[in-house]
């Protein structure tokens, strides 16, 4: 029997890797995917193109916060990959209100009608920035929430707010948290692509402060796979922290960047340091490890060039363009 899988926010740089995933050739035989997405400014329409075209995808343009929309197009489906969220911190700073609404109300109204149609799971994908910075060792499924920003603290909530589903009404939710994402089609918000088009330009990349945040990195090729193996085999009411295994500073992350890109440390311009940044993320994914076999398996100095080659392959281009010594080639 087919399984029906909603997959919210499937246009976006992890839920269409997931949607790939779900419908390529190493893909289950036995699923068809409806993406609902609001295809706002950080999505992607490009990115579904190898699916566009399969007899067991559907694309629907909506948000989540839509009550009747949702109410419309959750009916059949088996179960829910909820992806779709705002999930850039600085404009959080600036104007917190879209995200409460969409990550939090987005979330509720998911729930709502998952309960109400008989929706048999709900994989919730969040974040490790609910734990907020972290000292020293790593946080388990079990510490204490502690978000930083208008963005992880509408992570935690909508996170809460499934949880609560599942005490009250029974619905099987299960919850990811991931550390910081990589690889191709990400939008160029962050930090990576970002700091790759800037220096492929010619351009400098702004560092903020001193460079020292800590962030551990999982490519999201592998954290895929971690929401495969959490949404065929994860435990009901349960979270699953996602790591990737490579943890460095900002500024050392800058620099792999620089020497990929043939370009110099005289490209690092400081700025200001944002609101509340962060200091230090680190999960302890132990228990994804041992009950459903996870492990990352991106070599992240590999992944990291392939990446950068994605973007350098895909830049614009002049007739007298030259690329720097140095520099990621095919």
């Amino acid at each position: 029997m087919t399984r029906r899988i909603l997959v919210t926010g499937g246009a976006g740089f992890i839920g269409s890797a997931h949607v790939l995933r779900l419908l390529g050739p190493d893909g289950p035989p036995d699923v068809s995917v409806t993406v609902l997405d609001d295809l706002t400014y950080a999505a992607g329409p490009t990115h579904l193109d190898p699916v566009r075209d399969h007899r067991l995808f559907r694309f629907v343009h909506g948000s989540v916060t839509d009550a009747a929309l949702v109410d419309r197009i959750v009916p059949g489906h088996d179960e829910i990959v909820h992806f779709a969220a705002e999930s850039h911190v600085d404009r959080s700073i600036e104007d917190g209100s879209l995200f409460a609404r969409t990550n939090v109300l987005g979330t509720q109204t998911l729930l709502d009608a998952a309960v109400r149609h008989g929706v048999r799971t709900h994989v919730q994908i969040s974040t490790d920035e609910v734990y907020g910075s972290i000292a020293a060792g790593a946080a388990s499924e079990d510490a204490p929430l502690r978000p930083g920003s208008p963005y992880s603290a509408s992570k935690a909530a909508a996170d809460l707010m499934a949880l609560a589903y599942h005490a009250t009404h029974g619905l099987d939710v299960r919850v990811t948290r991931c550390s910081n994402n990589f690889g191709p089609r990400q939008h160029p918000e962050k930090l990576i692509p970002r700091f790759v088009t800037a220096l492929l330009a010619g351009q400098d990349v702004p560092l903020y402060g001193d460079g020292s945040q800590i962030r551990d990195w999982l490519h999201v090729e592998d954290h895929v796979t971690a929401v495969e193996l959490v949404r065929n085999g994860g435990r009901p009411g349960r979270i699953y922290n996602i790591g990737g295994g490579t943890s460095l500073t900002n500024l050392d992350l800058t620099h792999r960047l620089l020497g990929l890109c043939g370009a110099g440390p005289d490209r690092i311009v400081r700025v200001t340091d944002r609101k509340g940044h962060d200091q230090r993320y680190a999960v302890d994914d132990t228990r994804i490890r041992r009950e459903l076999g996870y492990e990352p398996r991106a070599d992240f100095a590999t992944a990291l060039a392939d990446t950068v080659r994605w973007y350098a392959d895909r830049r614009p281009r002049t007739s007298d363009d030259r690329p720097a010594a140095g520099a990621v080639r095919r």
